[in-house]
C-alpha cells in the first residue's frame, strides 16, 4: 500500500461528497463542538541518514525506513468558532533498511506510537467547505522492536514539531470528509550492535490522511 491508495480512497470520499442532500445539510463546527474523525493514514518518513562507525568513519551506508499504513483517530475540540485543538491518535509499524551499494538489508522492524496535538485556525464558520492550518507538537515512542539479521538497533523516544493543512468537507447531517496532510519534524539518534554503529536520523515524516469526521 502506498500514497496511491489514500488517494484512491480520497476520491472515492469525494463522490460520496457530491451526493450530500441540501435538505439535511452539514454545517461547520462551532464553539464548544467536538469532531471526531476516523482516516487512513499514510506516515511516510524521509530518512536518508549516514550510518557510521562508533569513532564517526563513514561506512557507505545510509539508513531508509519505510511508509506505513494504518487506521488513526482524530480528536477536535472548537474553542471558538475560528480556533479548535486537535489530538491525533494511531500507531504504525515501520521496517528499518540499511542501504549503499550492494547492500540493502533488513536491520530492524518497530512499532511508532506518534501523538500528534496541534493549534488549528479555521477561515470560515460557514458552508460546507472548512479548510484549516494548525501548528503544534508531537511525541515518537518506539515499542516491540524487532531486530533483524543480526542486527541490534537502539532508538531513542522524544518530542517534536508538526504543523499541517486540511479541510473538512460537508457530506450529511453531522458527517464530514476530512482530507489532512501533516509534517513532522523529529530526530532520534539510533545506536546498532551496542554501538559499533551508529546513525542521527531524522525521520521527519510526511502524515497524509483521509478520512470520515462526525460532529458532535
Amino acid at each position: 500500500m502506498t500514497l496511491k491508495t489514500v488517494s484512491l480512497a480520497a476520491l472515492g470520499l469525494l463522490a460520496l461528497a457530491g451526493t450530500a442532500q441540501a435538505q439535511d445539510a452539514w454545517q461547520a463546527p462551532q464553539a464548544g463542538d467536538w469532531l471526531i474523525t476516523g482516516r487512513i493514514t499514510d506516515v511516510a518518513p524521509t530518512t536518508d541518514d549516514a550510518i557510521v562507525t562508533a569513532a564517526g568513519a563513514a561506512t557507505g551506508l545510509n539508513v531508509d525506513v519505510g511508509d506505513s499504513i494504518m487506521p488513526t483517530l482524530g480528536f477536535t475540540y472548537f474553542i471558538t468558532d475560528h480556533w479548535a485543538v486537535e489530538a491525533i491518535l494511531g500507531t504504525t509499524r515501520h521496517e528499518i533498511r540499511a542501504q549503499g551499494g550492494a547492500t540493502d538489508v533488513v536491520v530492524h522492524e518497530t512499532w511508532v506510537l506518534p501523538p500528534v496535538v496541534t493549534l488549528q485556525y479555521r477561515p470560515l464558520t460557514e458552508g460546507r467547505f472548512s479548510p484549516y492550518v494548525g501548528a503544534g507538537v508531537n511525541a515518537m515512542l518506539f515499542y516491540g522492536g524487532d531486530d533483524k539479521n543480526g542486527f541490534t538497533v537502539d532508538l531513542d523516544d522524544g518530542f517534536g514539531y508538526a504543523a499541517q493543512v486540511g479541510a473538512d468537507i460537508g457530506l450529511q447531517g453531522p458527517w464530514s470528509l476530512n482530507l489532512d496532510v501533516k509534517k513532522v519534524w523529529f530526530n532520534t539518534d539510533a545506536t546498532v550492535n551496542g554501538g559499533a554503529l551508529k546513525s542521527d536520523v531524522d525521520l521527519d515524516p510526511w502524515v497524509v490522511s483521509v478520512g470520515i469526521g462526525r460532529k458532535f
